[in-house]
């Protein structure tokens, strides 16, 4: 079954000119990019997207990690991808690998390219959706409808 997944790479991502590296990696997936952007990101947006950490002693330093304010001026943005199909989901998070970079395959993304920052933030270069559910209320914060760019029988 065809699915949707939002893959974002992360302002560390950006700041250490890894979008070739990170795009060739998930060609390995042979998925379809229907969606992609460069989008700053505001505060609301960012506590949305991590809205079920908002308790976690970590959240004001993930926000700013995630909103590019530790990466200087240059990477206040993060490029959003929504890739499609067949197991499209668990195929970008084996590419990706553990959200913990200590923890991920040297060979996946967060294993080559993350790390732990003094303070405990997982610079982890990009976010793949980890079900069905977090994917379809992902893309739907990160785009509108008509953003995605698919076959008109797949509507």
């Amino acid at each position: 079954m065809d699915e949707k997944t939002l893959v974002l790479i992360k302002p560390d991502g950006l700041q250490k000119s890894l979008t070739g590296n990170i795009l060739t990696k998930l060609s390995e997936a042979k998925l379809e990019i229907v969606g992609a952007k460069v989008v700053r990101v505001s505060r609301e947006l960012a506590e949305k997207h991590y809205q079920h950490l908002k308790d976690k002693p970590f959240f004001e330093d993930l926000i700013k990690y995630f909103r590019g304010k530790l990466h200087g001026k240059r990477f206040e943005r993060i490029i959003a991808f929504v890739y499609q199909g067949e197991d499209a989901i668990n195929r970008v998070r084996k590419i990706a690998g553990a959200t913990n970079p200590e923890e991920a395959d040297p060979t996946t993304i967060r294993g080559a390219y993350g790390r732990i920052t003094t303070k405990g933030v997982y610079e982890n270069v990009i976010h793949a959706s980890s079900n069905p559910k977090d994917a379809e209320r992902e893309i739907a914060l990160w785009f509108q409808p008509e953003e995605i760019v698919t076959d008109p029988e797949e509507k």
